[in-house]
């Protein structure tokens, strides 16, 4: 799958009447993402979406400060989406930042940063509100609201844990638990080891164990019925692209994907066996995330491990298209 994709067909107008056009930039840990969509009552038409990794959690948690590199590369990109986002006509352009942003020891910098980039104020958000934000995301897909589901939400340096049949959720936590966080406290050789796999996946059974078993198994618990496991984010999208060998991104084939456990573990397998140079050439998975995509997928296969899964869900929908509706 393209690591720039234009989404959709930009359109130089909203679509439908009374729809207004917003959009949404949402700064995480490992990327810079831009959704441009038409909003009407709670319907979220996209029109443009992009993605451009920035790396702003790069070295990140050795001293948790933004380093002026990072802090740059990201408010650059800001700029550029600000303005893609208004010369298709958004009347509305939010900035957002989650998890590196919110445990950051200098937030000014990059206030400041893009502040000077493109004129607009960045909102740190919550850990809280952004579980809120993936859930209300996800569920606007017609065919999950009203389920009972279980999101898993894996970023760059936090996971966020949701489960509910409707808003608000039952429950809802950020954990720090991301892609970029352990990829940088695993450190795997190049190739990694069968002792880096081993040594991640410990990592992510025994946090899952420690911290999230307990009140997460509570909460399963309170329901008779079981949950659907679904995966938003860009490690849930990518897991579905290399499964379909998509090099195009294709909303309708990835939420129509459901991904059986041992195929996780297949793909889990697959990648901590390949040096970074063959990782880069799988359909499917972007040249840039072909480092961050091997912790990515043992967060999610040791979940579905944990809390004994069958099945993984994928959802494109997340925090961005909440946002848009707010």
């Amino acid at each position: 799958m393209e690591s720039d994709p234009t989404r959709c067909q930009p359109e130089a107008a909203p679509s439908g009447v009374g729809a207004a056009r917003r959009a949404v930039v949402d700064i995480g840990t490992n990327s810079v993402k831009l959704l441009v969509a038409d909003v009407h009552g709670s319907a979220v038409m996209p029109v443009l979406e992009s993605s451009e990794q920035t790396r702003l959690g790069q070295a990140f948690y050795r001293t948790h400060r933004l380093t002026p590199a990072a802090i740059n590369r990201t408010a650059v990109a800001v700029a550029r989406f600000a303005a893609q986002a208004r010369a298709l006509g958004a009347h509305d352009v939010r900035v957002i930042a989650t998890s590196a942003a919110r445990d950051a020891r200098n937030p000014d910098d990059l206030r400041a940063a893009v502040r000077q980039g493109c004129g607009l104020e960045l909102a740190v958000i919550s850990g809280e509100q952004e579980a809120e934000w993936a859930f209300r995301g996800v569920t606007s897909d017609s065919r999950l609201g009203g389920r009972l589901l279980l999101i898993l939400d894996v970023g760059g340096g936090s996971t966020e844990v949701v489960l509910g049949h409707n808003s608000p959720p039952a429950f809802r936590q950020s954990y720090p638990l991301g892609a970029v966080r352990l990829l940088e406290s695993v450190a795997p050789g190049e190739p990694p080891t069968v002792t880096d796999r081993a040594r991640c996946e410990e990592s992510v059974r025994s946090f899952l164990r420690d911290q999230v078993g307990p009140p997460l198994r509570a909460a399963l618990a309170a329901f008779a019925a079981p949950a659907e496991l679904v995966g938003t984010g860009g490690t849930a999208s990518v897991l579905g692209a290399m499964e379909l060998g998509l090099i195009r991104f294709d909303r309708e084939r990835l939420e129509s994907l459901r991904l059986e456990r041992a195929r996780v573990q297949h793909w889990l397998a697959h990648l901590w066996q390949l040096p970074l140079a063959e990782r880069r050439r799988i359909p499917g998975l972007p040249p840039e995330r072909a480092d961050v995509i091997l912790t990515g997928v043992a967060i999610y296969a040791g979940l579905m491990e944990c809390f004994d899964f069958p099945a993984l869900r994928i959802s494109t929908r997340g925090l961005r298209f909440a946002a848009l509706r707010d």
